[in-house]
Order: structure tokens, then sequence, then C-alpha cells
């Protein structure tokens, strides 16, 4: 079942061709045979609290296919067809994962991330031309009902808000309390509102309409989201079938339990997850609405891990790193993998990772833009840290170049633009907005993903930058034209440019450089405040603003970002070494072809090897001696 090599991967290609193993043919199909085969076995369960003891309430495969095919028939009830969209802003929830199955089988699901501002919300609904949104009832702690009122008010094509009450997993003292104290919803819009609970406890659990027709677009992914007017990406059912199938071939079966406090907003936890748990019948577990960002669950976590028997683990570094801050105190031992994608990790905390919980850590690459899944180091063969693996089965990458006459295909370990094809990437409709589609592909199937890369003799894969500028924060895609035109609206700033500055946390941060108008005088306070108002999204706003007398320019008078990256890697990493009392600084940032950019380390007294490799493998950069 697991692969432990290229050669693997090679030969379950080769014996089993794409079209002759598809599961299925729409989701209701592949959702339908998992609960005939395992109907009486756990599928979901959801905390609304992160206490090892607190309820929970767990569905079987036959309950939730009875709960998916009643939101399809309420969905299909509202008006929405087989090209219509249903949008859900939504925590997690058991409703959640309901609503995102439900959608693609009677419409087109379209999850919206809840942190976004309302005038991004209203901007996607409109996008995607949503008739149907779900979102929560007011909730104590909570205004994801007021954004999405005031987002609908924006989007007059939405009918009708079905409502979510999370009232109902209440126990005891809490469940008599939250109705006193529930926030009011100013409902300013014309669509009508009604409790989902209640409307689709109304339908029936036979599908009330023909499914299909097959793979056909079923979901609609907005990329990025935290800052400006996210993309909309297409997926259809095939790509959802193949990374569900490609989870259960390689690594899960029914006998897993698997944690994911990610987000169903996302597709790491919708595609990834939620999909091989219908393609195999594995067990998944989704603590507290917010995942990793509810409260007591890093605190919780590993007690989590013992009262659910966990056997997989779904993460991302920044929650890797939160969870090394906490002892292990816990039974772990059902614990065979810990999964980590959504941003590179730091070679020290794999390290450590791996050294106190005794899990293997495996990292994988995946985008949005292609469904998801692209590639991850083999589970039961060599894990190269800082790669994030070997392709999967039916996924072809090609590292390209453009070298005047057109793209032309790398050498072994030679940098270009990682591009790819595979079940999950929709060629030349990737996007909703077909000008966005313009210059996506490479030979008319290869996704141009806008990553730098290369593909070593072993046939694993190595990210080595970003041939766009954006900035990874967490997993949070952040523009960083975003911050600039900011600042740029400041009487007193001339020209600025965005760029991530290294994080031992969260892998990068904004942070911005200020070329001033001639004469004028503000403070950097002054500037970071002004992004305060300016930036409406928290996570875009710069850590650090830096003014120079002069930005670095390209010929063309454009600001010339490797230099500011230089800077900013040099400023990070002398601190962190001031910090940890080492006596070592950068002598130099050097451009690697193979590696990007490179800290050159050189000491200026007495100073232990291990000590400067265990500061600098927080960082995911690579660093050499001098």
């Amino acid at each position: 079942m697991a692969f432990a090599n290229k050669q693997d991967i090679l030969d379950i290609e080769a014996a089993e061709p794409w079209e002759a193993v598809q599961p299925a043919r729409t989701v209701y199909e592949l959702l339908s045979r998992t609960a005939e085969r395992h109907g009486d076995r756990p599928a979901i369960s959801y905390q609304l609290f992160s206490g090892p003891t607190d309820p929970a309430e767990t569905l079987t495969w036959r309950q939730f296919k009875d709960q998916v095919t009643q939101a399809a028939n309420l969905f299909r009830s509202l008006g929405v067809g087989e090209g219509e969209t249903v949008a859900y802003v939504l925590p997690n929830c058991t409703e959640t994962a309901s609503v995102l199955l439900g959608a693609t089988v009677a419409g087109i699901a379209n999850p919206i991330n809840p942190l976004l501002e309302p005038e991004q919300i209203g901007a996607i609904l409109r996008e995607t031309n949503a008739k149907v949104v779900v979102t929560l009832r007011p909730f104590p702690k909570t205004d994801v009902a007021q954004k999405v009122a005031a987002a609908v008010a924006l989007a007059p094509d939405v009918e009708t808000v079905l409502e979510v009450d999370l009232h109902r997993y209440l126990t005891g003292v809490k469940k008599l309390i939250v109705p006193l104290i529930r926030p009011k919803n100013p409902v300013n819009h014309k669509a009508r509102v009604l409790s989902f609970t209640k409307e689709a406890a109304k339908q029936p659990t036979t599908l009330a309409f023909p499914d299909g027709p097959s793979n056909r677009v079923a979901a609609y992914f907005h990329t990025g989201g935290t800052t400006g007017m996210p993309k909309v990406a297409q997926h259809t059912y095939e790509g959802m079938i193949y990374n569900g199938w490609v989870g259960h071939r390689l690594l899960f079966t029914e006998q897993d339990v698997v944690i994911c406090p990610l987000p169903l907003f996302h597709v790491f936890a919708c595609h990834v997850i939620l999909m091989a748990m219908v393609a195999s019948g594995a067990h998944v577990v989704f603590p507290t609405p917010q995942g990793y960002r509810g409260d007591g669950v890093f605190d919780n976590f590993w007690k989590l891990i013992e009262r659910w028997k966990v056997t997989f683990v779904i993460t991302v570094p920044t929650a890797m790193s939160a969870l090394m801050q906490r002892p292990v105190d816990a039974d772990v031992s059902s614990v065979k993998t810990a999964f980590s994608g959504s941003s590179p990790l730091p070679v020290e905390l794999f390290k450590r990772f791996e050294r106190e919980t005794g899990v293997t850590v495996v990292e994988g690459y995946g985008l949005t833009e292609a469904t998801c899944l692209v590639s991850c180091n083999p589970v039961e063969g060599e894990k190269k840290i800082g790669s994030v693996g070997i392709p999967f089965m039916h996924t072809e990458v090609k590292i390209l170049m453009s070298k005047g006459n057109g793209p032309e295909e790398c050498a072994v370990d030679e940098v270009g633009e990682i591009c790819i094809s595979n079940p999950g990437v929709f060629a030349g409709s990737t996007y909703t907005e077909a000008d966005k589609n313009h210059d996506l592909f490479h030979y008319e199937r290869y996704l141009r993903t806008g990553d730098l890369g290369r593909i070593d003799a072993d046939g694993y894969l190595w990210i080595t930058g970003r041939a766009k500028d954006l900035i990874i924060r967490g997993g949070h895609n952040i523009d960083p034209a975003e911050i600039e035109e900011a600042l740029a609206g400041h009487p007193a700033v001339a020209m600025a440019g965005a760029i991530g500055q290294p994080d031992a946390f969260a892998g990068e941060l904004p942070c911005a450089y200020v070329e001033l108008v001639a004469g004028a005088e503000v403070t950097t306070d002054d500037l970071l405040a002004h992004c305060t108002t300016h930036v409406h999204e928290r996570a875009a706003r710069p850590k650090h603003i830096e003014i120079l007398d002069e930005l670095p320019k390209t010929a063309v008078g454009k600001v010339f970002k490797p230099d500011l990256r230089k800077r900013a890697i040099t400023r990070i990493y002398d601190k962190a070494l001031a910090d940890a009392g080492l006596a070592v600084r950068v002598a130099s940032v050097e451009e690697d072809k193979k590696r990007g950019l490179v800290a050159k380390l050189e000491k200026t007294g007495d100073v232990a090897d291990g000590d400067v490799t265990a500061t600098m493998g927080n960082y995911t950069r690579p660093w050499d001696w001098a």
C-alpha cells in the first residue's frame, strides 16, 4: 500500500492506470460505496471544546451519508442546479462536512474563509454567483454571522441564507446561558434566512434527483485567503476523487483514525483529508470550531490523541512548533505518522518533533490550483528533510524554464518553474475568470505553479523559491501589493517594497522597506500605525518597516526584491544568533542555483558548530559557513 522510492510510484502507476482504477465517477457514488462497506464504522467525530473528556458527536458512515443526502436534497429544493453555487462560511463542525459534500452533489460547493473581511466574502459570492449561503447563527465570541450578513448585502444573487446553530453541541449551564447572551445579527440584506438543521431534517435520506454527470465542476476554492480579492479555482469530481484515492492507496484504511485540526475551507482538510476518508472509510476527528486555533487545543492535543487512539496527525509547521512548547503528556503510541504541509518545515523542528514524540514526520506539497496533492516524502523510505518528496502516481512534474525559444525542460538539479499535470489540474480552466488562465499553462496541460524548484537524481522535488512574490505566513498567502499600496498612500512615502522575512514560527512574516519623498520626514512607528489602519487583514500588517535612503531597483525602475530579502535574512539571522549568545554573524547572503538565497555565516569567537546548527535549524532558508 505504501511506497519507499520513485520506482514504487512508477510500478503502481504502470500496474494501475488512472482510468482503470478511478474508484467512482462522482463524489456521491464514492460516498455511497464506502457507506455500504463500512456503514457502522465511525466516519466523523467533532468536539465543540478541546478537553479530552468533553462531549463529542460521532457519525457512522451510514449516518454521515444520510446527512450529506439530506443537505443535497435541501440545496436542490432551493433551486441549486448542477452549475449553481452553494457557498459556506463556517467554522469546523459536523454540518460543515455535510454541507461541503452535499453541495458538490447538488451543485457546486464554495467554501470561504471566515477570517476574510465582508468585502472579500462579498466579492467571492459575486464571482461564484452563489445562490445559497450557509453560515453560523449568531454565537458568542464569533462575528461570522455579522460579517456574512454584510457580505450578502453586497451579493444580490444570494436568495437564501441557511444558519447552523452551534448551540446544539452545548450541555449543562452553557446551554442555558448562550441564548441569554447571543449577539444580535442586524440582517441588512434581502435574502430569506432559514435554519439549516430544521430545513435539512425535512428532507429524505434517499437522493431525490439523479446523481451526475461525472467529472463536472463540483467545487470553487479561493486561493490565498488573507489579503486582496482572492482568485477562485475550479475543482472537478475527478480531481477530488483523485486526491481521495491517493490518500487511500498510500496511507489510510478503514482502521485508521486521523486528527485534523485544519479548517474545512482549505483544500488540505477538504480534499486531502475528508476525501481520503470518503475513499478509505477511515475515521476523522475535528477538534473545536477553530481547529488548532481553538481554546486549549494545543494544551490538550496529546490527550486528544490518546482519547481517540489517533494513528495519523495532520499538521502544519506553525502547529508543530506550538506543540513542541508543551510536554508530550499522554500515550501517543498509536500514532504512526504526522503529515505536514502548507509551508516549508524547518530542519530543527522536524528533528525535534520526531525525537520528542517518536512519530514519523512526512512533508508534502500541494496547491489549490491543482485541487491539492502533488508529492510527499515516502512514509517507508528516505525522507529528505527540506524536500517535498516524490510526485504521486499519475502526477507529472516538469521543471521548465523559458530560454528564448519557449519553455525547455531543466536538467537534474537545475532550477526552473515547477509545472504540474495530474487529474486534479483543470487544464485551461483553472480559474473562474478566463483572463486569469492566460499564460497559466505550458504545452496547454502543465500548470505553472509560480514556485521555483528542482528535481534531484532520486526523483525528489525541492522548492527553492517563488516566481511570484507571495509572502507565505503559516500557510496563508499574502500579496505584498496590498502592503505596498497601503504604504504608498502615505504622503511621506515615495516607494515601498514588501517581502517575507524569515520567522522561526510562521516560516515568514511580512516586512517592508520604504523610500521617502524628498524632504519628507516620518518615523517607522508612524508607518506601522498607518498600516494598522490601511492594511485591513491583520496577518498582512508588516512586523518590521525600515526606511532606506533609496530602494534597490532594476534597470527599469522596479524595486529589486532579492536585495531586500538579503537585508531581511541578515537582520533576522544576526539577531537570532546574538540572542542565542553565539559568536557568529552573517557574512553575506548569496544566490545559489539549487538552493535559492543562502546565508553565509562566519565565527567571531569560540562557538560549537552544534549550537549554531540548532539555532539555524529553526528557519527554513539554507545556510553555510562562509
